[in-house]
């Protein structure tokens, strides 16, 4: 991205993204897609469905259940990210009926925990 102001220098904005689940089939791909265009790009996913192969080798990467409020306020407060693309779900469709408890757990208060780490990290 260049921001281009007459008689200015030529300034290179450097945005950075978080993508949960980032080593998923979609998430990986957002990831690519993501540094292919010139972004900086962190991964949070607990590879309980991604997998470590789907890494994009050029992106910081932290194992972490979205659930997990406090390691997850640390990756906000340290990565400091522009923007989030949330793809971090538990995906089973089996599992969720189940266990639905967790599949809530996950999906719903995972995403909670997200949302409220973007608000509190917005500036």
């Amino acid at each position: 991205m260049t921001n281009l102001v007459p008689g200015t220098k030529l300034v290179i904005m450097e945005k950075k993204v978080l993508v949960t689940g980032g080593a998923g089939f979609i998430g990986s791909h957002i990831v690519d897609l993501l540094i292919d265009n010139n972004y900086k790009v962190v991964i949070v996913d607990d590879l309980s469905s991604g997998r470590e192969e789907n890494i994009n080798k050029k992106a910081r990467f932290y194992k972490l259940d979205i659930t997990d409020q406090k390691g997850l306020a640390e990756v906000f407060q340290q990565e400091k990210p522009d923007y989030v693309f949330h793809e971090a779900a538990q995906i089973s469709v089996s599992f969720s009926v189940k266990q639905p408890l967790f599949d809530v757990q996950t999906n719903i208060l995972g995403s909670l925990i997200l949302l409220q780490c973007c608000l509190m990290n917005h500036q």
